[in-house]
């Protein structure tokens, strides 16, 4: 039986690469993306390769729309030479950056920066990748527990956030014939190096988040890349357009 390939970008830190070796262990091939950290990518790719499963990193800013096209065909190509197929089973949209800025302060390169790397990356690399995903394979897209709850200084990210799940539901209807199911994730409080790493770093920030979660702890990367692997199996097949709240009850 031919083992799946999921492409995730922001693969080589955070999320993305908890994301990647979770599936890796049960057998998913990864192509992952990275925008800087070269190192981190092949640390990645190694750390996957050890698994017993392949792994290839590319390059890729997703605020780079005009750069969309030759990754494309980048990824085709690896598709090919790396993994003996013309298409992938899994997208997961996941790069993302944190900004904090209250809204009254907030200014329009703040707001381009979010919705560029968020929504408009996201939007169109997934049009590009179209011809590239199986029928009957799985979009993800990453939104945030911000936009179901408040905390002041998050509302572009928040914004930007609320159009992916809004555009969620949009891709899940419009691409039901090819049988891709589409949906998104909502992570809340993480520890991870996200908005400087704060919530993982810092004890008072820590436990005062953690004060407002049902489970009575912060989330841990584990939490999310394990959830990440249930919803694109067969089991979670039905799940279509939805968002999953993945964060152990957070401001309920």
């Amino acid at each position: 039986m031919t083992k799946p390939i999921a492409l995730i970008t922001g693969a080589s830190r955070g999320l993305g690469r908890n994301m990647a070796l979770h599936l890796a262990k049960r057998g998913v091939h990864i192509i992952g993306t990275y925008r800087g950290g070269a190192a981190e990518a092949d640390a990645l790719r190694q750390e996957i390769q050890a698994l017993g499963t392949s792994a290839a990193m590319l390059a890729l800013d997703v605020t780079d729309t005009k750069s969309f096209a030759a990754f494309a065909e980048k990824v085709a190509e690896t598709l090919k030479t790396e993994f003996g197929r013309e298409r992938f089973d899994f997208l997961v949209n996941n790069a993302g950056n944190g900004l904090f800025a209250n809204f009254i302060e907030a200014t329009e390169e703040q707001f381009d920066s979010l919705m560029a790397t968020h929504l408009r990356g996201p939007t169109f690399l997934t049009q590009k990748l179209l011809p590239l995903v199986e029928d009957g394979g799985r979009i993800l897209n990453v939104s945030s527990g911000f936009v179901r709850f408040t905390l002041p200084g998050y509302s572009l990210y928040a914004a930007a956030k609320a159009a992916v799940e809004v555009l969620t539901r949009f891709m899940a209807v419009e691409l039901g014939a090819r049988g891709i199911r589409v949906n998104a994730i909502a992570p809340g409080a993480i520890a991870t190096d996200f908005g400087g790493g704060a919530v993982r770093d810092n004890e008072n920030v820590n436990a005062y988040v953690a004060q407002g979660i049902a489970l009575g702890r912060v989330g841990l990367p584990d939490d999310i890349g394990g959830a990440v692997t249930a919803i694109l199996s067969e089991d979670m097949g039905w799940a279509n357009g939805t968002t999953f709240d993945i964060s152990g009850g957070q401001l309920l």
